[in-house]
């Protein structure tokens, strides 16, 4: 993720956590549907390449935003689950949307 020029501002430093596009979308997804699988996560984000939504899913684990948990062993695979500290941009999102209902328009 890009770095802030202003880090004493706590805007500049949610952005800097929250402010990329695909980011912002996998929380909505995670924050409405539950935990997802990556293959969910792509389905639902149609045009995040693969690379990207992988990139996009590491840098919100290391900010602990999410967490990967194992649903099988045999193979391997995981599903993404919001942390606690994930669960509480819900408002933040919620705000987004409200706003978003009220000023734009459907195309």
């Amino acid at each position: 993720m890009r770095k802030s020029l202003d880090q004493g501002c706590p805007v500049a430093r949610t952005l800097d956590l929250i402010g990329e596009r695909w980011t912002i979308l996998i929380l909505r997804d995670l924050l409405t549907k539950g935990p997802q699988r990556f293959q969910d996560l792509q389905n639902s984000l149609a045009g995040a390449a693969p690379n990207t939504l992988s990139a996009r899913l590491k840098a919100m684990e290391n900010e602990g935003l999410i967490e990967r948990k194992l649903y099988s062993e045999h193979p391997p695979r995981l599903e993404y689950h919001l942390t606690d500290r994930g669960r509480s941009l819900g408002p933040v999102l919620g705000a987004l949307r409200d706003w978003g209902r009220r000023h734009t328009s459907k195309s």
